[in-house]
């Protein structure tokens, strides 16, 4: 089964209510065909962990973390196991308040609630037309508001430098140095520093981090042990994986999806900018 599978999901564009959502719950494994839609979508994940390639990233959707795809962006994705994911999607003629760019969003109680009333077509088709402008209205407001998470790995399109970051995704426990992936790819240390920038906005070193991140959270969401998620991915100890995690997201691993649950975290304190 795939995310496009879903009931009405290839449809969505046919659908006339400006704002609606789609719940559903599988087992999936495996890739999901690339597919586009004129409507925004926010993609809510409830439980699992979802990755999508959209935009030229790769964005890892931890549980109770949303992926903000503006309309009319190609994206498919990559799922091993349960999931959970609310879908909500918003009229284009709405939606360029909030963005063209894509994100990930820390989905905070209210915002849960607003995804979720809009998921009933018996609730959408008793709400009088004042009453579905004003939940639109403070939808839109916590969308807005929404912090965001630095869970984002841009992919480089040069080719040297694209055959280095292939290799670190396809075996993410490589702990060779710039110098060493130089001599591998035929760069010199200052072109791939240089190239890192330009092409993903980030330094070398910063990027393998997001790599690394966005790896545990997979395995995290699967009840894997941080020590096992340390142990492969290269690091010496335990204390230097949740250091380099806690830099990163602001929390340790043991904590992150906890926060998250509650609704007590305090990372990604910058709102969501338009």
């Amino acid at each position: 089964m795939e995310l496009t599978d879903i009931p009405g999901a290839d449809k969505v564009d046919e659908v006339s209510y400006p704002v609606f959502s789609l719940v559903t719950e599988a087992v999936l494994r495996g890739e999901t065909m690339f597919h586009w839609h004129d409507k925004a979508q926010l993609m809510y994940v409830i439980s699992g962990v979802l990755t999508i390639h959209a935009a030229g990233s790769i964005w890892t959707v931890p549980p109770h973390c949303a992926l903000w795809i503006p309309g009319g962006v190609s994206h498919g994705g990559r799922v091993a196991g349960h999931i959970k994911i609310a879908n909500l999607y918003i009229d284009p003629r709405l939606a360029p308040p909030l963005g063209d760019d894509c994100g990930i969003l820390f989905v905070q109680p209210l915002l849960r609630e607003l995804i979720f009333r809009f998921e009933a077509p018996a609730q959408l088709e008793r709400m009088d037309r004042d009453r579905k402008a004003r939940l639109i209205a403070v939808l839109f407001d916590e969308l807005l508001e929404a912090p965001v998470e630095p869970i984002h790995l841009p992919m480089p399109i040069e080719r040297r430098l694209r055959r280095l970051t292939d290799s670190m995704i396809e075996k993410p426990a490589q702990r060779f140095t710039i110098d060493e992936w130089g001599a591998r790819i035929g760069a010199s240390n200052r072109t791939i520093s240089r190239l890192f920038q330009r092409e993903t906005g980030m330094s070398f070193i910063r990027w393998r981090q997001q790599l690394h991140v966005g790896i545990a959270l997979q395995r995290l969401a699967q009840g894997e042990s941080v020590t096992n998620i340390a142990g492969d991915l290269g690091y010496e100890s335990v204390s230097a994986f949740i250091s380099m995690f806690r830099r990163m997201l602001g929390t340790t691993p043991a904590r992150y999806f906890g926060e998250a649950a509650s609704g007590t975290s305090e990372r990604g304190e910058s709102p969501r900018v338009s």
